[in-house]
């Protein structure tokens, strides 16, 4: 039997020249452009076998380029891209986004969003809708003000194929568990839902984190979702705020070392694989 491929499930690729990416901030050290040939000598060291990019501009044209290096990069197995989820012809978008095979799923940058209602208020549930329709998959990028509406999103669109990204970005920082941990536990009860073990090192102290403080915050998830609904991701090149690649998969790796081996092959790569339906 071949071991299951390890899949990185979030990472960004970006380019300062073609698109622009308001939430860096001015100054900040992500400012530099970011492609595969940055990334492939990280995930060769760590291990890491196929990789899902993540969109970081909200724009259909950053989506068309990242389908573009999918296709000319060997270890990248799938894009989750952006669209406008309020635009009445969001379904004619994700009809010719879908005719690339890359193509898995859609987010938004909703924890960006000034009100926190607003994937439930502004009227995107009209794309999440297009969205469940075509069986693609979606990723919520929230914080914990935003979670209280995402059971509500998901009683309109039950069938969403869902993924809440980085654990939902509890404040870890500070030791913050609630309302975090009771919104997420009602969240892990929604049939399908999963969530990354990503993110996490963003949320520490950048200069002085260490896998201790992760730890509570992941066994609780881990508590919640079960293995099988859980996937890891590294969110470079945006954790090196905090973080090296190397460092972050090491991490998750200690995190979970108590997992057998099968339930760490389900977190480390089955869960991707079967959740974004990547041909690898």
């Amino acid at each position: 039997m071949n071991q299951m491929p390890v899949i990185d499930s979030h990472h960004h690729f970006w380019d300062l020249d073609k698109f622009e990416y308001p939430w860096m901030g001015e100054g900040s050290p992500l400012a530099v452009t970011s492609g595969p040939d940055r990334l492939r000598p990280l995930i060769e060291a760590s291990a890491v076998d196929y990789t899902v990019i993540v969109q970081a501009a909200q724009s259909v044209e950053e989506t068309l380029w990242l389908l573009e290096i999918a296709g000319e990069t060997d270890f990248v197995a799938g894009v989750v891209g952006w669209v406008d989820l309020k635009d009445p012809n969001v379904g004619e978008t994700l009809d010719e986004l879908q005719q690339n095979r890359y193509f898995k799923g859609v987010r938004h940058i909703w924890e960006g969003e000034e009100d926190p209602s607003w994937l439930y208020t502004s009227g995107a549930l009209n794309g999440l809708k297009e969205i469940e329709a075509r069986g693609l998959c979606y990723d919520f990028l929230v914080r914990p003000p935003n979670l209280q509406y995402v059971p509500k999103i998901m009683d309109e669109v039950p069938r969403l194929r869902s993924v809440i990204d980085h654990i939902a970005k509890p404040l870890i920082k500070d030791g913050v568990m609630e309302p975090w941990l009771s919104d997420m536990r009602k969240i892990a009860s929604i049939n399908g839902m999963r969530c990354k073990v990503s993110g996490m090192v963003t949320e520490a102290d950048h200069e002085n984190w260490t896998a201790e403080d992760l730890r509570p915050y992941v066994h609780h998830i881990l508590g919640m979702f079960g293995h099988d609904r859980l996937m890891f991701g590294t969110d470079w090149p945006v954790c090196t705020l905090a973080a090296s690649y190397e460092q972050v998969t090491e991490t998750a790796r200690d995190l979970l070392s108590s997992l057998r081996p099968n339930e760490k092959e389900a977190v480390f790569g089955g869960t991707a694989r079967s959740f974004y339906r990547l041909d690898v």
